[in-house]
């Protein structure tokens, strides 16, 4: 290999840093993750910090997106002009053997200008926009950090022949359960939760033991059954040790679910491209979770986790790889 392996990471969420942060720790001193907001948070791989895109003021709406050739390319702002920068600094400096982008279209075309080879990370949902469409023909690869079972119905063939698909990019590793009570999780890209419908169900369900982990708007919360633990970084330990998790449809979430092998109630949320309903509904058609789609009455709890508790888990398991990050770094690196 003649110089590194640069992974762009995504900062909407947090599950674009936990993918990087799984594969680059399978094959050390491979990779440098390259992203904003990554100080401290890089768990000793080596990055590089980029300005944000979404920062400063933006002096024109005109150009968010670029006819059928970007989604995002604001006029005059100087954060993106800084990431754009730095990205080619580093690559002139570095000269990478290969570039991950999980995920801008925008990144995957810098690199190609920058005559470096590009490997896309395609998530769920309908990709089939031209700007997409580009970045899968410009790439020398396409990674899918799902199983072959959960990808949506309408992906072009020239697309799934051209996608190595890497189920497994998580933490966790089927522990046991411990805790056996029911996990809410909300995410750092998603709606906050909200207290009112947490307090109704626990308690509609007093026999069972509530625990909330993600952002919750302050609110006195009196339920002995119900613990508000805010955000807390052993997410995936969190997930291990419940009997039931509640969740949105993110890659990240549904991955250490997964993973993990435990029921789940799925509540995906709206985002670009349907990229949480297309992955919620081939959950649902694969009878491994319970979907719904906004938080449901309280009197419908009990039955909802009764339904949770009688999914094919087996089913649910045969989705995961344990090996999935070795894998994925070993196909990565076989493309040098």
């Amino acid at each position: 290999m003649n110089g590194p392996i640069g992974y762009y990471v995504h900062h909407h969420g947090d599950g674009h840093r936990q993918r990087a942060l799984t594969i680059a720790k399978a094959a050390p001193g491979c990779f440098t993750l390259l992203g904003s907001g990554l100080t401290g948070r890089s768990e000793g791989i080596s990055y590089v910090d980029l300005a944000d895109d979404y920062s400063g003021k933006i002096h024109s709406e005109s150009g968010i997106g670029v006819g059928e050739s970007l989604h995002y390319a604001p006029h005059g702002h100087d954060g993106i002009r800084q990431r754009v920068a730095v990205l080619s600094d580093w690559i002139m400096r570095e000269k990478p053997a290969l570039m991950i982008v999980d995920v801008s279209v925008e990144v995957a075309m810098l690199a190609r200008l920058t005559s470096t080879p590009m490997v896309y990370v395609r998530l769920s949902g309908n990709r089939n926009d031209p700007p997409h469409l580009d970045a899968f023909r410009a790439a020398v690869a396409v990674i899918a950090p799902f199983h072959r079972d959960l990808d949506g119905p309408d992906v072009a063939a020239w697309v799934i022949k051209k996608t190595a698909y890497v189920p497994g990019l998580s933490r966790v590793h089927g522990w046991p359960i411990l805790q056996g009570g029911i996990l809410v999780v909300g995410g750092r890209g998603g709606s906050p939760l909200d207290l009112g419908n947490l307090a109704a169900a626990a308690a509609a369900t007093p026999d069972k033991r509530w625990r909330v982990i993600g952002p919750v708007p302050s609110q006195k919360n009196t339920l002995p059954n119900l613990v508000i633990a805010g955000w807390v970084e052993n997410i995936d330990e969190e997930i291990a040790n419940a009997g039931i998790v509640v969740g949105q449809a993110g890659d990240g979430l549904v991955s250490a679910v997964i993973a993990a092998g435990r029921p789940f109630i799925c509540l995906p949320e709206e985002r670009p491209f349907d990229e949480q309903k297309v992955k919620a509904r081939r959950l649902e058609s694969l009878g491994v979770a319970v979907v719904l789609e906004s938080w449901p009455p309280a009197i419908e709890w009990p039955g909802l986790l009764r339904r949770a508790q009688r999914l094919n888990l087996s089913k649910l398991r045969s989705l995961h790889d344990p090996d999935g990050a070795a894998r994925a770094a070993t196909f990565l690196k076989s493309l040098l």
